[in-house]
């Protein structure tokens, strides 16, 4: 997967942080719909610089994109999935419309948590790697 990036600063000889657009299913097109109010929003990532990009050039970074469809995957995935487990355990082993809700609310909030601690190992372990390729 390949974004448009700025470099920020230059961490060391081999890597710089980059500031990549947020983007969103939307495509901001602020001025037909203006309901999100995200405009302008930037992650922060450390990237491989390959080129001896500089301060406030505007780079081409590459990511995995195998790799990022499987983090999103496992982010998004996992709570539902619990949810819909801990709604069917619940369902097989009472007819109590309040336990079956409590469960499946039990399981999504399983997963959520389960999704922050991935979020914050992943990024402990240096996160998605992305490499800058070239001059914009």
């Amino acid at each position: 997967m390949t974004q448009i990036a700025t470099v920020e600063r230059i961490l060391d000889g081999k890597y710089a942080e980059i500031s990549v657009p947020r983007k969103s299913a939307c495509g901001h097109d602020c001025e037909e719909c203006a309901g999100c109010g995200v405009s302008g929003a930037a992650v922060h990532a450390r990237a491989v610089n390959t080129i001896g990009a500089r301060p406030g050039q505007k780079v081409v970074v590459e990511s995995s994109t195998q790799k990022m469809l499987g983090i999103v995957a496992l982010v998004y995935l996992i709570p539902v999935v619990l949810f819909i487990l801990g709604y069917a355990v619940a369902f097989a082993l009472t007819r109590s419309v309040a336990v079956e809700y409590t469960a499946a609310v039990l399981g999504f909030l399983l997963g959520i948590l389960f999704a922050i601690r991935y979020d914050r190992k992943l990024r402990d372990k240096g996160g998605l790697t992305f490499t800058i390729v070239r001059l914009f």
